[in-house]
């Protein structure tokens, strides 16, 4: 209504009934324009889902709105002629000749009415798509600082954290002159994870740097129950792997097994000559197990997954689990 009466406010501010010599009652005159502008408005909206259910994709968005845009002047073509009709000829009874004006002036209304209606619509389509991908922007970044975030968290298993300081406390307590070297393998192992957090890949040298203190600190908290023979030859020391990998492959067999001076768990870590490492435990399942990170295999494989194409092997038995890591060469 407001588009209308705008419209017509124009007409009479400059007398184009006048000029244009069409006799029409100004009330027929608002009639028809109204009219036009109704049928165009609805006309588009109508179509509106039609065309966007044939002709929008993510990829093809000018496409949809130009052939929107064509089939919207098509719409309102046929609302001027119309209005135009029922006015002119059914209420006046005018002959062609007299309705030749009225016909060019109300298509020119009408095809101007809807390109204002779809720049309006463009608009409004552009801003919410603006909106939806500054959000879907913002999501992603959300997540992935979570996802860094979680990382850093999990790099270490919490509990294994807790289990370590009670240690540590029983020692402390006890005045065991074990204690400093408890404490300056517990801060090797820490300093190891933030260094390395936002590496892909580190030397397997740097890695079994890092098991070690590791190592001694799961020693110091199972004693005899856990034993942990490492055999990987110097030439392989210079080859890379994923960052924390052996540490949570050790951890992730301890979080699923008995662990018991009667029962003890045997890891093994060593080469086998086709450019892997393989991480072995006998098997011998808990019951009911730790709660877990989810972080530790799946992580593994994830990561070599994203980073290159040789794949984490893993084999299960009924006396013993294997992993196999991919030992990757950067030259």
């Amino acid at each position: 209504m407001l588009l209308s009466f705008y419209a017509f406010l124009n007409t009479v501010l400059c007398d184009v009934y006048h000029y244009f010599r069409i006799d029409v009652e100004w009330y027929y005159s608002l009639l028809t324009i109204t009219g036009v502008t109704f049928l165009t408005w609805e006309g588009n909206r109508l179509l509106k889902s039609f065309f966007k259910k044939r002709f929008y994709t993510p990829k093809n968005k000018i496409r949809f709105l130009a052939i929107f845009f064509l089939a919207g002047n098509v719409v309102a073509f046929a609302a001027a002629v119309l209005m135009v009709f029922l006015v002119g000829n059914v209420i006046y009874g005018y002959n062609w000749s007299q309705m030749v004006n009225p016909y060019k002036l109300n298509i020119i209304y009408s095809t101007l009415i809807n390109l204002f209606l779809h720049l309006l619509n463009a608009i409004h389509f552009f801003f919410r798509e603006y909106k939806r991908q500054w959000s879907e922007a913002e999501e992603l970044r959300r997540t992935n600082a979570q996802a860094q975030l979680q990382l850093v968290r999990n790099q270490i298993n919490p509990h294994f954290l807790f289990n370590n300081l009670n240690v540590l406390s029983g020692m402390v307590i006890k005045d065991n002159p074990d204690a400093n070297k408890f404490v300056e393998e517990f801060s090797k192992v820490y300093r190891y994870v933030l260094n390395n957090q936002d590496k892909e890949l580190v030397e397997v040298r740097s890695e079994l740097e890092f098991i070690h203190p590791y190592l001694f600190l799961l020693s110091k908290r199972f004693d005899q129950a856990l034993k942990v023979d490492i055999d990987i030859p110097d030439r392989y020391k210079t080859w890379h792997v994923v960052p924390a990998a052996l540490q949570m492959l050790i951890e992730n067999a301890i979080k699923h097994n008995i662990v018991s001076s009667r029962r003890p768990l045997h890891i093994e870590i060593h080469a086998n000559g086709n450019q892997s490492l393989v991480v072995k435990n006998n098997l011998q399942l808990r019951t009911v197990t730790e709660p877990s990170t989810k972080i530790g295999l799946q992580n593994i494989i994830t990561r070599y997954e994203l980073i290159g194409d040789r794949r984490v092997i893993v084999r299960q038995t009924e006396e013993a689990f294997e992993v196999t890591l991919p030992l990757l060469n950067l030259s």
